[in-house]
């Protein structure tokens, strides 16, 4: 867990502290906390895991949250619980020191683990029938390494203390800028959208990524709360995304940034019967307009072309809050041939 996560967490009165040690205190919830440190899990997961009773664990996990210690968040029918980072400061510490070579922890440890590997063989199955559609849109434009290599290129060295993004499917921008923040969320309306992200996610030992399921219209988090937000190929599946970034840029804090990527202005109609595509794309215009009327600068737009004529370009747009000039400097054009540096 990093020092920034402890740093932002700050100190905590000695009565608070005295009921999170003491909520911390009992064998079961102390291993619930360890198995909490690699990532969010569900109740079903912890009853599997810990071969108890779903109101045993439940009764646990009351007091933890009560304590400050874990935070409690709905997905569909679902409840995920993660460590809290209000209380990073006691319970970092706490659970560093832990020996999780040794029963319990190491059988919680390998337990979990066939708890993960069922999640994503689940997940993958899910996926598997979505693949083709997938897979047939990505040949219409671009190789996803040259817009992750643009993408990357576009947030330049800049630390990103919070990251959030919405739209997240299957948690590809996750993947990519999560290692580079000190805190990640992804949101998305689908449950199964994002048991396919957490698996993915998992895979790659990003267990501490924060999902939430939630509507991109309106994302249930504070106003100001992320230095970066990203929209990745989601705005031309929605009706209103006007709406979508005006609720985006509520999220920005002071001098953060809002990256959005999807397509430019096309004329593949089959793409709103067969993938769902509600608009065939978007203008570089109509975009930053868009932004500008959420209170957000566009500083930068980029394209990248396809290798084909009659194909898909992608287009970037890099906007910020207030009027720092981070990022690209300008509208440019990018050659699919052309190595992004």
């Amino acid at each position: 867990m990093s020092i920034e996560r402890r740093q932002e967490a700050g100190s905590i009165p000695f009565p608070e502290a005295l009921g999170v040690l003491r909520a911390a205190a009992e064998e079961t919830r102390l291993r619930i906390l360890a198995l909490l440190a690699e990532g969010e899990l569900s109740v079903s997961d912890l009853t599997d895991i810990l071969g108890q009773s779903q109101p045993r664990i439940s009764r646990h996990l009351k007091l933890l949250v009560e304590a400050g210690l874990v935070e409690r968040h709905r997905e569909g029918a679902w409840a995920f619980f993660r460590l809290s980072d209000a209380r990073a400061g006691l319970a970092d510490p706490l659970l560093s020191g832990l020996d999780r070579t040794a029963p319990p922890l190491s059988e919680d440890r390998a337990r979990l683990d066939a708890v993960r590997a069922q999640r994503a063989e689940a997940a993958t199955t899910f996926f598997a029938r979505l693949a083709p559609k997938w897979d047939e849109l990505r040949s219409l434009h671009v190789p996803e390494a040259i817009v992750e290599a643009a993408v990357l290129d576009a947030l330049g060295d800049r630390r990103i203390g919070s990251l959030i993004d919405l739209g997240t499917g299957t948690g590809r921008m996750l993947g990519l800028l999560a290692p580079r923040a000190g805190r990640a969320t992804g949101l998305d309306s689908s449950h199964a959208m994002l048991s396919v992200a957490r698996a993915n996610l998992e895979r790659q030992g990003l267990a501490r990524v924060d999902l939430r399921q939630g509507d991109i219209h309106a994302p249930p988090f504070a106003r100001a709360s992320f230095d970066l937000v990203v929209v990745h190929q989601v705005l031309h599946y929605l009706d209103d995304p006007a709406r979508a970034l005006r609720g985006a840029a509520r999220l920005v804090a002071p001098g953060g940034r809002l990256l959005v990527v999807d397509f430019a202005p096309h004329d593949l109609e089959f793409l709103r019967t067969g993938q769902a595509h509600r608009r065939l794309g978007f203008s570089a215009e109509q975009v930053s307009g868009w932004l500008a009327e959420a209170g957000l600068a566009t500083v930068a737009t980029r394209d990248l072309a396809p290798r084909e004529s009659g194909q898909l370009t992608v287009t970037l747009w890099l906007a910020q809050d207030g009027l720092a000039q981070d990022g690209l400097a300008d509208t440019e054009t990018e050659q699919p041939q052309r190595a992004v540096a």
